[in-house]
């Protein structure tokens, strides 16, 4: 297990280039699967998932080279191949349930192991993929380690020709993972499909437009309806990642935070309006020019006080276009430093809240209203102290943004999920000025 030693109270100063989205990273190498044709991918991050996939994709006879210090991934899928009662997808991921599709479209046959799961969010169910998949054609067998999926596959005389059948369906939700499911399901299928009530947050928005880079009919990118057109097949494709709004995001507020001064490379503000306006709730001002954004802040953080005198300032988190409850925790930092109070509100998860006893240990003041709901009340006086992260990226994250704004020693023990989504994520922060460093321990 990897903790974090952070000697903060240092106001963080400088400018960083954030790494590639991993919520966009993983579903286009997934979907790299659909097509025979060579792929090259730029600006592939060096985190355990990617690293993951690429092992699953050699030992399914995947050609696959990736040099991460030049952040190139080649892959070609030409002479793959699956079994489903020999060939396991990796388990404690949550993005290995989207090469499902893959498999289903290439060889007809798929697995599910039961521990895919990722964070600890609380419930995070398989159920809307599974009636995904069974849209399209597959038939669900429960074994006591997984699902196995097969699609029933017309027997020609040219060999097995059958393919997954388009399908209109109403997500009960806007889930992230299951719209890339859809449309990964989709791209190849018979006719034409549309999905209703699709997530649309900007990393699902970069998958479609590789997608359609690949030759995948996508209309509707950016909406909460899509219409997919099935193809024959998909060609090749050379593919740069954009920076990850996730890390734009947690740099500024890391120089916020810390009373410093820091500028983050930010190729699409246009997505940033709302994010913006949270950070306003906390004092702090984000600047786009050139290509560039850059937090500003005049003094101790201090929250912006309502017009309507009976409510509490709030940050309700949501699916896109809400503020994204991957950057709750992040903002739950800043409301633990800034003057003032203000109620978080994650309306997805119920388990990704618990986490105050740790703030508390810095002597931040949090009270979980329920599952839910937490209400910070901040600027009060902080001290160095050793916390432990729940098994969520940002939550270790948000934890180390107090850390580091505090002079003394604190250690962040179990921050192990960082480096799921964040590679050289400490190396960043130290070249801000950060004093901050990984040790092994029990």
């Amino acid at each position: 297990m990897s903790h974090l030693i952070v000697h903060g109270g240092t106001p963080l100063s400088g400018r960083v280039i954030p790494s590639a989205n991993k919520n966009a990273v993983l579903p286009i190498l997934c979907a790299t699967l659909l097509t025979r044709e060579p792929v090259r991918l730029r600006g592939v991050p060096e985190i355990t998932d990617v690293k993951k996939i690429v092992e699953v994709f050699r030992k399914l006879g995947s050609e696959v080279s990736i040099d991460f210090k030049t952040g190139i991934l080649d892959v070609h899928h030409q002479h793959t191949h699956f079994d489903a009662a020999v060939d396991r997808l990796p388990e404690e991921m949550r993005s290995s349930i989207m090469l499902v599709p893959g498999l289903m479209a290439r060889f007809g046959a798929a697995r599910i192991e039961d521990d895919v799961k990722g964070c600890t969010l609380g419930a995070r169910e398989i159920d809307p993929h599974v009636e995904v998949f069974q849209r399209f054609g597959a038939d669900v067998e429960r074994l006591p380690d997984g699902l196995v999926l097969k699609v029933n596959r017309q027997k020609l005389s040219d060999g097995l020709t059958g393919r997954l059948k388009a399908n209109d369906h109403w997500t009960d939700y806007a889930s992230v993972t299951t719209t890339e499911n859809f449309v990964l399901c989709a791209a190849l299928a018979e006719g034409v499909s549309t999905l209703t009530n699709a997530a649309s947050e900007p990393h699902v928005q970069e998958f479609c437009n590789f997608m359609s880079l690949l030759g995948a009919q996508i209309e509707g990118h950016g909406t909460s309806k899509l219409r997919i057109t099935g193809v024959d097949q998909l060609g090749g494709a050379d593919y740069s990642f954009t920076e990850d709004f996730h890390e734009i995001v947690t740099f500024l507020a890391l120089g916020a935070i810390t009373g410093g001064d820091v500028r983050v490379k930010n190729g699409a503000p246009e997505m940033f309006p709302l994010l913006d306006r949270t950070f306003a709730k906390f004092g702090v001002e984000i600047r786009h020019e050139d290509g560039w954004s850059r937090c500003v802040t005049n003094g101790p953080l201090k929250v912006k006080e309502p017009f309507t005198r009976n409510i509490l300032q709030k940050v309700e988190a949501a699916p896109w276009p809400y503020v994204p409850v991957d950057l709750l925790p992040i903002f739950v930092a800043l409301g633990i430093k800034a003057e003032g109070s203000v109620m978080f509100w994650n309306k997805i998860y119920d388990g990704a809240m618990g986490w105050t006893s740790e703030l508390a240990k810095f002597g931040g003041h949090a009270f979980l209203s329920d599952p839910h709901r937490m209400i910070t009340f901040g600027g009060k006086p902080l001290s160095p102290a050793e916390v432990e992260s729940p098994y969520i990226i940002r939550v270790a994250i948000a934890l180390l943004m107090v850390a580091a704004s505090i002079p003394g020693r604190s250690v962040i023990k179990n921050a192990t999920p960082i480096r799921r989504a964040h590679p050289n994520f400490v190396e960043h922060i130290c070249e801000l000025g950060a004093r901050i460093e990984w040790v092994e321990g029990d």
